[in-house]
């Protein structure tokens, strides 16, 4: 590639008008939403605040490091979880208010919703005693891998019950199996690629957690998935009936046209277009943005037209639902104003 088309394209980088909160500007982009850990100090956000921008660059409560007993170093994780928080992360009530001070904090930096990446969609709800023995196990390092699947399962549970308490909507990404070539994992670490999908069991994975907590009126969950084979098998029928179910937009290999119309055709007739959460694009890319929202837009115009030009939707129908869909669905399913 010629050198000089990389001299044009940082020349570009550069310009004023490329600048990040301008490019937002540009794009009409209303909020944005970061991710970060339960040990992030979130002073970025605190200044984000101070310029009057938190509610337009808002935070998303991502506990994987203190939720998941494989992650590394996770026994010194919770022990600044609680240097944090102030509370004992080595009972599981004291780390259980310890999830409660932190969200709480990231509510004051814009949050409305926590996200969750699991390998499956498993949940539990044990009793107090198992619980606080899987904690005590994954502590000293000594959970195996079905100890640690437990330990994550019971934390999306845990993680249910204290949506309920404090009105955040809680976002599930299940159904990829990571850091799949070793040579990969080897030179370069973790969560850099070579990354699939996988079955995913939705009605069995979610049994737990939906039973305690899927009809409060409270509780809110967003569950992605890059198993294509549960959409219309299971996460239609559920989020038609579980009124706490919403649908997330196809995701990550997905998040494309034709992705997105297998999405909206295997989707609309057992979940209702109202329990879809409509579009967000799950990217570190900012300038991929205003592209991804348009192929969206683009997709569920397409997909409307064909059920108006079938007759099983009136033109004003179809406008409606296509407003709702690119716009207001997003809104309504993250809590925002």
């Amino acid at each position: 590639m010629p050198t000089a088309l990389f001299d044009k394209v940082e020349e570009r980088l550069n310009s004023p008008d490329l600048r990040p909160r301008r490019v937002l500007d540009r794009c009409n982009v209303e909020t944005i939403a970061t991710t970060e850990f339960a040990l992030d100090s979130l002073t970025n956000h605190g200044r984000l605040q101070q310029l009057g921008l938190g509610a337009r660059i808002r935070t998303t409560y991502r506990p994987d490091d203190v939720c998941d007993p494989e992650v590394p170093d996770f026994a010194n994780n919770l022990a600044r979880f609680g240097e944090i928080t102030g509370k004992d992360p080595t009972v599981w009530a004291g780390m259980l208010d310890a999830h409660r001070v932190r969200r709480a904090q990231f509510r004051a930096m814009g949050a409305t919703a926590t996200d969750h990446g699991t390998p499956t969609a498993l949940t539990v709800d044990l009793a107090v005693t198992e619980k606080q023995a899987l904690l005590d196990r994954a502590l000293a390092a000594k959970l195996d891998p079905k100890g640690a699947e437990l330990f994550r399962a019971q934390m999306l549970t845990e993680m249910a019950g204290l949506s309920v308490e404090d009105g955040m909507v809680m976002q599930l990404h299940a159904g990829v199996r990571r850091n799949t070539d070793p040579v990969l994992l080897s030179q370069r670490g973790p969560n850099l690629g070579a990354d699939v999908p996988v079955r995913c069991d939705f009605v069995g994975g979610l049994q737990a957690l939906l039973s305690r907590y899927g009809n409060s009126p409270d509780f809110r969950l967003i569950v992605f998935t890059l198993d294509e084979t549960a959409y219309a098998r299971e996460l239609a029928p559920m989020a038609g009936y579980w009124p706490a179910i919403r649908l997330g937009p196809p995701w990550w290999f997905h998040d494309s046209p034709k992705g997105m119309r297998r999405y909206l055709d295997a989707m609309h007739e057992s979940a209702g277009y109202y329990n879809l959460a409509g579009f967000n694009d799950d990217t570190r890319a900012l300038l991929s943005i205003p592209a991804r929202h348009d192929v969206w837009r683009r997709e569920v115009c397409g997909h409307l037209a064909q059920m108006v030009a079938e007759h099983r939707l009136s033109l004003s129908s179809a406008s409606e639902l296509g407003e709702w869909l690119c716009y207001n669905a997003a809104k309504e399913a993250y809590r925002l104003p």
